[in-house]
């Protein structure tokens, strides 16, 4: 929150509609409240149509599908695309394909909404200043050391600074599934999505034949993919490796070697498995690469989805190898072939960059807003983390005093398993107050912490009515029980800047 004395007669308001905004997973909410103008003037509307949607909306796999045929078309297809085709939309009930850039404007009395992930290979190679990247209807770039390009080019092909090849905007539903993609480890990403395609490979079944009549290709690729949700539900995967050895007999490798699955299959076996049989199904099947080829009509099912279309199954032989490769949130870099004093130059030596959820690095975006140019007084963080309660306020700490960015000394004597509804940080003239408010504490929820934590689990995908309204209340809990010394707080930084 940056503060100016125009903020102040609005203050109950603004606070009422900072509560609401981050009731739901974070990104997923704030992109849907953002749908309507001026949401924070009418949060009863917004509430109650968000409400409606998460308990009685649905997406079919064939819209699903369709969706996955539009992105399936761009540049730098990855398994983020899948992962918001397939799982986001069913969490949140729809598929938004407004693009982002088209807020612009349109929320002049809301908090202005920033998106933000991390830059994968900056993470993986300690490059602090340059992992943070923010989102927005504007502009989009890195946050600490600056670099930014408009909104609507981001995702392009850049060379030296220009356009050398546009590309469709991300729309919303897109950065669902890139800023939303923490939610379970490897392993339980992995089963959602591999769920998803099989669900989609089931539909067609039911409606068109059965297994028996795939081509030969289309037997691999669907034994594989059932092989891969067998194993990842811990069930026995012994008939799913004799049926695939069957259609695979004989079969080589670009090196020669058998192709065969055999003794006790571990999570990198079946990975390089899966790879190598991906890598090479092109080759002992030529027709996969044939998308022209006639492709068989079917009535009472949209020729978007067809058993026996070459087209369909190429698909899925696409994401089921950028599922192995674990490819994720691939992104043209508008950065290529620049020079930028700030900026690492392995960034700028990259054609691409892969971006993924801030959460796997910093589940609070505190390094969105400490952007110099924002000239942050006070962050008010309404931390909905799962486990420690001041983890994210630490560790937001901890790292800025290794990049020297100005942070208040983080001390927070107390019970943390039952926390407080309210702390302030403030001992840093040069850096923002921050206030802390755990979504959970002895204010909203006195001796049953640990109860309202297990109710609400991170890896849990839905909630029925009832459950989202309990949460709305806790949430909406902590700004009424906190107003006044939240109000107090900022009228003494006013009083400092006068």
């Amino acid at each position: 929150m940056r503060l100016r004395d125009n903020m102040c007669p609005a203050g109950e308001r603004l606070f009422n509609s900072v509560c609401r905004s981050t009731i739901y997973p974070a990104v997923w909410c704030m992109s849907s409240v953002y749908k309507e103008p001026d949401w924070s003037t009418k949060m009863k509307k917004v509430e109650k149509n968000i409400i409606q949607r998460l308990v009685r909306g649905h997406v079919s796999n064939t819209e699903q599908y369709k969706k996955l045929k539009k992105t399936y078309k761009r540049d730098n297809f990855s398994v983020t695309d899948i992962w918001a085709a397939f799982v986001v939309s069913r969490v949140v009930k729809e598929i938004d394909e407004h693009p982002l850039t088209g807020q612009r404007g349109k929320h002049t009395r809301d908090p202005y909404p920033i998106y933000t992930v991390i830059d994968k290979e900056c993470k993986d190679n300690d490059l602090c200043k340059d992992v943070w990247f923010e989102i927005t209807p504007d502009e989009c770039g890195y946050s600490i050391t600056g670099a930014f390009v408009d909104s609507t080019t981001w995702g392009s092909r850049f060379e030296y600074g220009a356009v050398t090849k546009k590309q469709p905007e991300n729309d919303m539903l897109s950065l669902q599934g890139l800023c939303g993609s923490a939610l379970a480890d490897w392993e339980k990403n992995m089963k959602y999505i591999c769920v998803a395609l099989r669900n989609i490979v089931e539909e067609t079944f039911s409606e068109q034949g059965h297994f028996e009549m795939l081509k030969d290709y289309q037997k691999v690729l669907y034994a594989l993919l059932d092989l891969n949700d067998n194993f990842f539900r811990g069930e026995d995967i012994t008939s799913n490796m004799n049926t695939i050895n069957e259609l695979l007999k004989g079969k080589r490798d670009k090196e020669g070697h058998e192709v065969k699955l055999q003794g006790t299959i571990t999570d990198d076996m079946l990975t390089q498995y899966n790879i190598i049989v991906c890598d090479n199904l092109p080759d002992w099947f030529p027709e996969l690469n044939d998308l022209n080829k006639q492709e068989l009509t079917y009535s009472g099912l949209s020729s978007d989805l067809q058993v026996n279309s070459v087209g369909f199954w190429r698909r899925m032989y696409t994401c089921m190898k950028k599922l192995w490769q674990w490819d994720w949130g691939t992104t043209y870099n508008f950065l290529y072939n620049m020079e930028v004093p700030d900026v690492n130059p392995s960034i700028l030596k990259s054609e691409t960059r892969q971006y993924i959820d801030a959460g796997l690095l910093e589940n609070s975006p505190y390094f969105s807003v400490l952007r110099t140019e924002r000239n942050i007084d006070l962050i008010i963080s309404l931390d909905f983390s799962d486990g420690d309660p001041f983890k994210t306020v630490d560790k937001a700490a901890a790292m800025c005093a290794e990049m020297q960015i100005p942070f208040p000394t983080i001390q927070h004597p107390g019970n943390d398993q039952e926390p407080d509804d309210f702390y302030v940080f403030e001992d840093n003239p040069t850096a923002p107050t921050v206030i802390h408010i755990p979504l959970f504490n002895a204010g909203n929820c006195k001796g049953e912490v640990e109860k309202w934590k297990k109710k609400y689990r991170t890896f849990q995908l839905s909630y029925s009515e009832e459950m989202i309204k309990d949460l709305l209340d806790k949430a909406c809990e902590n700004i009424t029980n906190t107003k006044q010394k939240l109000l107090d707080v900022i009228s003494e930084l006013i009083r400092k800047k006068h």
